[in-house]
């Protein structure tokens, strides 16, 4: 996808990476009309996930958390009777929309940036009685910018154990926050420098909540290195990139020209991908493979005596894992197979506690084993099913649904939101939602949407 060319390219570019990418935060005057829309998809995602988990119990104790240390505020938490201070519903519903696994994700980085990113961007924009347009331009710059900062990065970063969506995260949050707070090139370059002091969060808490909270912190976090800016505060011009920089602390020598190729012309966010089925996106082609292997071949589950899932390495590195709980699930290769090859589905309910536990589902995982296939693109998988009469059957899938190559359409997107609303069962109207949030850059204030967001006849705690 294609735009403008804005401030930040040409010969006079700023010499470093926070500085180039402040005058492209601020400078940036309009947003392609496709890229617009990839927003309002994204918030739409996002905003349904985080209903869909609204009243799940580390989103509550999340809350219960943030009203205590931040007491009470305007902004909307969604799903929820609590409003809290903006920074704190960022926190709250940044864990809420990453929470069930159900959040998009950046391809080629593997960043979730709707999390992280839109929860600032609906609360400040609350708190500011934004617009919807300028809440939608915050919001997709920011998500731009993470999603740089992390092919600046990658694969080093992710392959070393930091949780990219939180740490990537972090500037985009700080990025969304600078640009409704209005700051210029040379504050927003500073916040996002304070931003790299503040980027943290690791992979060897995936299977926990912990994973989650880290997400919290970086909307959090991205809206108090913002405000730090806007008082004054100022970081190294070169705290990203630097020697002893945030990106070379915690990787190897950072990608720049990656990160700031085509900025302003060509956009990273158009990337970005929607998933099908509430868990992590390297095991959807699994899924597809064994529902296929299931449609096709019409197969008595019973009858199968071995399941074997190919991919790449990073395949087996996420998903080769035993399942003690509902949290495993969502990252386990063997509970992909199981649902896909017993129950024939991969939605919500197939990942809650009750399905995960189900005897005949934890049996049927222990007959799945993962291997490396070298020859599988990342993203790709291969599930062969060794039958008890002696033949094996297979099916391969190079792309999955909800990848760039087969997107979600926006009829799916709003078949998903219906599903994620009703399964959180706050009473929140799905269909004004998805309404509003399809004409987001027509409203003159972001509040009534908001207000649409919140359980009905809730009082404010």
């Amino acid at each position: 996808m294609s735009g403008r060319k804005d401030g930040a390219e040409g010969e006079n570019r700023p010499e470093s990476v926070a500085a180039t990418l402040g005058c492209f935060l601020a400078g940036t005057r309009s947003l392609p009309g496709p890229l617009r829309h990839q927003g309002r998809r994204a918030i739409l995602n996002g905003v349904a996930t985080a209903l869909g988990s609204a009243r799940d119990e580390p989103v509550k104790q999340a809350a219960s958390v943030m009203q205590e240390l931040g007491g009470a505020g305007i902004a909307t938490v969604l799903g929820r009777p609590e409003r809290l201070r903006p920074a704190e519903a960022a926190f709250v519903n940044a864990i809420a929309m990453n929470l069930l696994d159900f959040d998009d994700t950046h391809l080629p980085t593997i960043i979730h940036p709707t999390s992280p990113v839109a929860p600032v961007a609906l609360a400040l924009g609350e708190q500011l009685g934004s617009g919807g347009a300028e809440v939608l331009a915050a919001f997709v710059l920011g998500a731009e910018i993470a999603c740089r900062i992390g092919n600046m990065v990658s694969p080093g970063h992710y392959a070393r154990g930091w949780h990219i969506t939180s740490t990537c995260g972090t500037f985009g949050a700080a990025a969304a926050a600078a640009r409704l707070m209005r700051l210029d090139g040379v504050r927003s370059a500073h916040a996002l420098g304070i931003a790299s002091s503040l980027a943290a969060g690791n992979i060897e808490n995936l299977p926990s909540a912990g994973k989650n909270a880290s997400v919290g912190v970086a909307a959090r976090n991205g809206i108090l290195a913002a405000h730090l800016a806007r008082a004054g505060y100022e970081a190294a011009p070169t705290a990203i990139e630097g020697p002893l920089g945030w990106a070379r602390a915690c990787g190897d020598v950072p990608d720049v020209e990656a990160g700031l190729r085509e900025l302003g012309r060509s956009w990273e966010f158009a990337l970005d991908a929607f998933k099908p089925y509430p868990c992590g996106i390297v095991f959807h082609a699994v899924i597809d493979a064994c529902l296929a292997l299931r449609e096709r071949h019409a197969m008595d589950p019973g009858l199968i005596e071995e399941v074997v899932v190919k991919g790449d390495a990073l395949l087996l590195a996420r998903g080769d894992r035993a399942v003690g709980n509902a949290r495993d699930a969502r990252v386990s290769l063997h509970h992909a197979a199981a649902i896909g090859l017993l129950r024939g589905a991969a939605g919500m309910r197939e990942f809650e506690a009750d399905c995960v536990e189900a005897p005949e589902i934890v049996a049927f995982r222990a007959k799945v084993r993962g291997e490396i296939d070298p020859g599988l693109p990342p993203g790709a998988a291969t599930v062969e099913a060794r039958l008890k009469d002696g033949r094996t059957v297979s099916w391969t899938v190079l792309h999955a649904r909800g990848s760039a190559e087969r997107p979600l359409s926006d009829a799916d997107l709003e078949s998903k939101a219906r599903m994620a609303v009703a399964a959180g069962g706050t009473g929140c109207d799905a269909e004004r939602i998805i309404e509003a949030l399809w004409r987001l850059d027509d409203v003159a204030d972001i509040g009534p949407l908001m207000r649409t967001t919140r359980p009905p006849g809730a009082t404010v705690l």
